[in-house]
């Protein structure tokens, strides 16, 4: 991989989609651009259509087609089902470890994993402090401006990991931002339904639950326990400004609709030299109620859009 070269991951899937769906979701990522893909539930672990072994299974198969997989690791951990479920994956060693949260840092000490969005990390020492823990890669926290990103991993003096090497920073770059998580399911209540009775109703919405103003805008989106925007952040018009903070990978987030061609769209705008204007009009076009934003990546409210 060249030095200017941004890579593209495709994170987790966010929403409870059927087995078959997912399946048929990877064989088309298997012929896409993407370089890395992210597996594993990292909302609810209630949703039971893929178990760890599933999610390795099918992480062998995207390596056997040239793709880097990392597992994820839940962002929110309340049981010791899920604390198991944790170390059954912090223990096995074929691939890369994503950290939801803090829970699984002390199991993936002293070993290479991926700092993933919900860790809790804003400053250098922070991120100098994870990386002596082992982390090899930093997913920037989804509000993080890009010139915040810079000053803390800069392209010119980067975090190195305990092997020396340049700790690699991942920035979100499309999808909706998954804001918060909380130990309520949000997705049971709007259905009168109890947290553990919840029909697995969430399958039932594979790009989660919309919810508009009381003057009918999109304006958030409920996933289980977890809450999003409704608005998709895209940053397909921000490359260079990306590459100037150090950025080396950009994070796309699975969505039902056309995904494959978003990345497809990156892919051209990002290395091939197509015109940002055409690919946002594209891209517009494919999005979600709430359309297309990129505030936080310019200090500015997450809601709007900015034209570089």
């Amino acid at each position: 991989m060249s030095n200017d070269r941004i890579a593209f991951t495709v994170g987790p899937v966010l929403y409870y989609w059927p087995r078959k769906t997912l399946i048929e979701f990877y064989a088309g990522i298997a012929e896409s651009p993407a370089d890395t893909v992210v597996l594993g539930e990292v909302v609810c672990s209630r949703r039971h259509e893929m178990k760890l072994d599933d999610w390795c299974d099918l992480a062998r198969d995207l390596a056997a087609a040239g793709k880097e997989v990392v597992l994820a690791s839940q962002a929110l951990i309340e049981s010791e089902a899920e604390l198991r479920s944790l170390r059954r994956m912090a223990e096995q060693g074929d691939f890369l470890v994503e950290a939801g949260d803090a829970s699984a840092l002390r199991l993936l000490a002293g070993r290479p994993f991926v700092l993933g969005p919900h860790v809790n990390v804003y400053s250098r020492p922070a991120l100098a402090e994870h990386a002596r823990l082992g982390a090899v890669r930093w997913v920037a926290p989804l509000e993080l401006p890009l010139d915040a990103i810079a000053r803390i991993n800069p392209p010119e003096q980067p975090v190195c990991t305990l092997r020396n090497e340049p700790l690699v920073t991942e920035v979100f770059g499309f999808g909706r931002l998954p804001l918060a998580f909380s130990a309520r399911c949000f997705t049971a209540r709007h259905y009168h339904l109890p947290k553990d009775e919840c029909g697995f109703r969430c399958i039932e919405h594979p790009d989660g639950l919309l919810l508009s103003t009381t003057e009918g805008e999109p304006f958030l989106a409920l996933n289980g326990i977890q809450t999003q925007s409704a608005a998709q952040h895209c940053l397909i018009g921000e490359a260079q400004a990306l590459r100037a903070a150090g950025v080396r990978r950009v994070r796309l987030s699975p969505c039902s609709q056309r995904f494959i061609e978003v990345l497809h769209w990156f892919d051209r705008v990002y290395h091939q030299g197509a015109r940002v204007d055409e690919a946002r009009i594209a891209l517009d076009a494919l999005s979600l109620p709430g359309g297309l934003v990129n505030g936080f990546a310019h200090r500015q409210a997450g809601l709007q859009q900015v034209f570089a």
